[in-house]
């Protein structure tokens, strides 16, 4: 394109400039010869054969021509060089003026140059242009005042073809020159360009095969830079919740795959152990109840976070007082905790009417309360505090359990994430409460922090916008 663009600019140069100089020729040739056919048309009528034909060798020593009195028919009744007199002329030029379509008329004819060659070019060897052969005028004026002939000036232009040419090459080859170095140019800033997209391409296209920890480096500011910047950012998020999908499933696998395990081996027992003791029946039966009874939390965990990621929980939001939700859910699990001689106590600075949805709260609250039973040793405390701060409602769960590790608290929110998972699993849970409950904080626009310290405690802090 910019060849193509660069071809049409030099051509209609050089046709401009070659249009004025041959318009410039034209005009003071046709002028010439215009004035001379008013004052040799007079003198021929009033002067004879021998004094005229002087007069117009004189004239056409004044234009460096050659010129030619025609009769009405054609026919030349004098020359300048005395080889034409009597000979018919066919020049199309001629032709118009004599019958009348114009006054004066002009053209342009080859002819072979008698040792007078065209200039060199450049563009010869391409062109083939036969330098021998000359260009020559034709200027033709009717004769004044009207006696049906015409004067006809024969005058060389190869000067000017020869400026033209040799314009047009100077021309042509500062086009050229202009050309290589926007194209060089054009290929340059075409390198810098493209190369951050290709590198950006072959990172998409890695990415795609499942290679998420390859990166992009353009550098610079740009926005290619910005751009190069957020593919990375994407691909590390993408490598992180594809880490994050295998390793749930890898986790699902095996929460469901331990009870149904325990579950198999209970009843092949009870199958194949004939006469088997009814309490022991009993027992075994008891057994298999409690893991079917994980099975179903498991499950029902999972569908909950299922339900989430996919955005198809929609909270049924209603006027309600989150102290009311708070309470009820502390009567709730405190026998629980009188089971292993824990003390729950319950401190409701405010209300806290809000907007929100009752049953996921309620599940909130019962997911760390019983969290913090099951993690506190016996005859420990657990301490619940609502209060309200600002706009928000903000609860404090504390519990004087063994604490979490340092190392371990940026992953407590994890999916099936335990600290100690013998312990976890001792205690029934499932590693995804703690999940849920970031989530269903999220969705009421709220947030959960967790602290602890190793020995002292843990405390777990939501909270949620009063509206």
């Amino acid at each position: 394109m910019i060849g193509a663009s660069f071809y049409v600019v030099a051509a209609s140069t050089i046709r401009l400039v070659s249009d004025s100089l041959f318009e410039d020729t034209v005009r003071r040739r046709m002028t010439s010869v215009s004035e001379m056919a008013v004052t040799l048309g007079g003198q021929m009528q009033d002067a004879a054969a021998d004094v005229f034909y002087p007069q117009l060798v004189q004239a056409a020593r004044s234009t460096g021509g050659r010129l030619l009195v025609v009769d009405e028919n054609g026919k030349v009744q004098a020359d300048t060089f005395d080889e034409r007199c009597g000979v018919r002329l066919a020049l199309s030029e001629l032709h118009s003026v004599l019958r009348g379509e114009a006054d004066a008329d002009y053209g342009f004819h080859q002819q072979h140059g008698e040792g007078v060659m065209q200039a060199a070019s450049i563009f010869d060897a391409i062109t083939k242009r036969d330098r021998e052969q000359v260009w020559v005028g034709c200027f033709v004026s009717s004769l004044q005042p009207a006696s049906g002939g015409a004067l006809v000036l024969i005058a060389s232009v190869q000067d000017e073809v020869d400026s033209i040419i040799s314009i047009r090459d100077r021309m042509l080859l500062v086009f050229a020159a202009a050309l290589a170095a926007v194209l060089a140019l054009a290929s340059l800033i075409s390198r810098i360009i493209t190369r951050p997209v290709a590198e950006l391409s072959a990172g998409i296209e890695r990415m795609s095969k499942g290679d998420y920890r390859h990166r992009v480096h353009v550098p610079g500011k740009g926005e290619m830079a910005q751009l190069a910047g957020a593919f990375n950012q994407m691909s590390e998020q993408v490598g992180n919740l594809e880490e994050a999908r295998n390793q749930f499933v890898s986790n699902a696998s095996h929460e469901l795959k331990t009870p149904l395990a325990t579950i198999k081996i209970l009843v092949e027992s009870m199958m194949y152990e004939d006469g088997m003791d009814p309490e022991l029946r009993r027992e075994f039966l008891g057994d298999i109840n409690k893991e079917i009874d994980r099975l179903s939390s498991v499950v029902g965990d999972l569908l909950t976070l299922v339900h989430i990621d996919s955005h198809k929980l929609k909270l049924r939001r209603e006027r309600m007082i989150f102290a009311d939700t708070v309470r009820e859910t502390a009567a709730r699990l405190t026998p629980l905790a009188k089971k292993r001689g824990q003390e729950i106590a319950v401190t409701i600075g405010d209300e806290c009417e809000m907007f929100a949805d009752p049953g996921k709260l309620a599940q909130v609250c019962y997911n760390i309360i019983e969290n913090a039973i099951k993690y506190t040793p016996d005859g420990g405390r657990i301490t619940v505090r609502l209060r309200r701060t600002g706009r928000d409602a903000v609860l404090e769960i504390a519990d004087t359990g063994v604490g979490i590790p340092e190392e371990d608290l940026p992953h407590v929110f994890d999916r099936f994430y335990r600290v100690d998972k013998a312990r976890s699993r001792d205690t029934g849970g499932t590693g995804l409460g703690l999940s849920i409950v970031q989530q269903i904080i999220r969705l009421h626009a709220g947030s959960v922090t967790v602290q602890s310290e190793r020995g002292k405690g843990t405390t777990f802090i939501v909270q949620l916008p009063v509206k």
